[in-house]
């Protein structure tokens, strides 16, 4: 259970921060990035939630819960050291990327194919889903970035792979299952 009594500790003034395994590294580094971007993921989901009713609502609830299960992950190094921790670690799992997959998979059946590329837009909620999608995709890179440096759980890097289609797909629901998608016209304004 997390206890927290104090917001500030003054313990990062230096520019380090603790991982949860106790160790310390540099604001800056590959770790933080990964996991500090996970968690503007999820501020991002939370701004789209604001125009989310529903089905839609109560999947965003779940990949918000699941945001800081990744964060979790992705701030404790060594995935392969799990079994030395004396306790379970917070990993994410293959049933998440699963559910992912189902629910894209179930969304997608109610659209039309695509003829052309989508823009970002139409609905609030469709707006705020690209912008998720799109940060969350910056959440993929960092993660695929901390993987060449350092351990990394590879269903963390799956999990926002999916993550990332699944706002898509969520975005072109938004707009009346896609039938008010804002089309890409090449060359339109030449």
């Amino acid at each position: 259970m997390v206890v927290l009594n104090r917001i500030y500790t003054r313990t990062g003034d230096a520019g380090e921060t603790a991982l949860s395994d106790g160790s310390r590294v540099s604001k800056a580094d590959a770790r933080v990035s990964a996991y500090g971007t996970v968690d503007e993921t999820n501020a991002v989901v939370g701004l789209a939630r604001l125009h989310a009713t529903g089905d839609l609502d109560e999947a965003l609830a779940r990949i918000q819960n699941d945001l800081f299960d990744l964060g979790a992950d992705l701030a404790r190094p060594a995935p392969e050291k799990d079994n030395e921790a004396g306790y379970p670690v917070l990993r994410i799992v293959a049933s998440q990327v699963d559910r992912l997959e189902s629910e894209i998979d179930a969304l997608n059946a109610r659209l039309s194919p695509l003829r052309s590329f989508v823009l970002p837009g139409g609905t609030a909620l469709a707006a705020n889903l690209h912008l998720c999608r799109t940060v969350s995709r910056r959440a993929e890179r960092c993660a695929v970035d901390l993987a060449a440096r350092d351990g990394v759980n590879p269903a963390a890097v799956r999990y926002l792979n999916r993550l990332s289609d699944w706002f898509f797909v969520a975005a072109r629901i938004a707009n009346d299952e896609g039938r008010d998608d804002v089309l890409w016209v090449p060359g339109k304004n030449r």
